[in-house]
């Protein structure tokens, strides 16, 4: 039965700096790993932690360096791709060292275990804000879903493959979805898309295949769906999901960060 923890959508800045003159992500990113912490009596064993892109706000060494500091307490391994906000060289020189990193071009990763395969694909286009996996993203994919038979897959993106109704995001999704949904098609396990980019709790389909989307850590995207809106943060609490294979069946619960009263016995039941 394993385990994924998902978090998203970091947005680390220089020490002593908000996000948007309003977020403190790094106060928000601490409470995410000492939320992770104390739940994993509860919830564990966890194999690892997924971030599905955005770590940095600006791409830089810096706040790569500040991101790896405050999950450092961090009592699982972890992993990430990057969002449109990184930068792929100064995230893969920051990370370089990590095992997993890849040496040169998107920065894909696969992590397999018994029952489950997690597939991390990179979606970043430098400098804009939609995604586009690389040719050779969706050709390893492809390869990679050849040699698995039918074990349930958990594959993680940044930019999402479904609309939110949300325009100003939903014009900066993955651009070329169709491809990925060509390449996942055939395949006879479960095929689980997680993703980030829109900072809400969101799940669709794309041909049939679950897609789920992953709050953020400490801030969200505005949810107006109104035609001529504007794109906006909400300061709602940050979250993050639990994905499991149970029973063959993968799961995802949505739990949030921060410390809550309880648990509580149900008196009388």
């Amino acid at each position: 039965m394993t385990k994924i923890i998902q978090i998203s959508d970091i947005h680390i800045v220089p020490e002593g700096q908000l996000a948007y003159e309003k977020v403190d992500t790094a106060a928000a990113l601490a409470d995410t790993v000492a939320t992770i912490n104390r739940w994993l009596p509860a919830i564990g064993p966890v194999a690892m932690v997924i971030v599905t892109g955005d770590v940095t706000e600006h791409g830089t060494e810096e706040e790569y360096r500040r991101f790896q500091d405050i999950m450092a307490p961090l009592q699982l391994p972890w992993r990430a791709v990057p969002g449109n906000h990184d930068a792929r060289e100064p995230m893969r020189a920051s990370l370089a060292s990590s095992g997993w990193m890849p040496a040169s071009g998107p920065i894909d990763w696969v992590a397999e275990f018994d029952d489950l395969a997690v597939i991390c694909l990179d979606t970043l286009v430098e400098g804009r804000p939609h995604g586009e996996l690389a040719p050779q993203s969706l050709e390893s994919l492809s390869a990679r879903l050849a040699v698995l038979g039918d074990k349930p897959v958990l594959l993680g993106l940044h930019h999402p493959p479904i609309t939110s109704g949300i325009a100003a995001m939903d014009a900066n999704n993955l651009h070329n979805a169709g491809a990925l949904r060509d390449v996942i098609a055939g395949y006879k396990g479960e095929v689980r898309i997680v993703c980030g980019h829109l900072h809400r709790s969101i799940a669709g389909l794309l041909d049939g295949r679950i897609c789920q989307v992953c709050p953020g850590t400490s801030h969200a995207v505005t949810l107006d769906q109104r035609a001529n809106a504007g794109n906006s943060l909400t300061v709602e609490p940050g979250a993050m999901m639990l994905h499991e294979l149970r029973d063959g069946v993968l799961l995802s619960h949505w739990i949030p960060v921060g410390r809550f009263d309880g648990p509580h016995p149900f008196l009388g039941v």
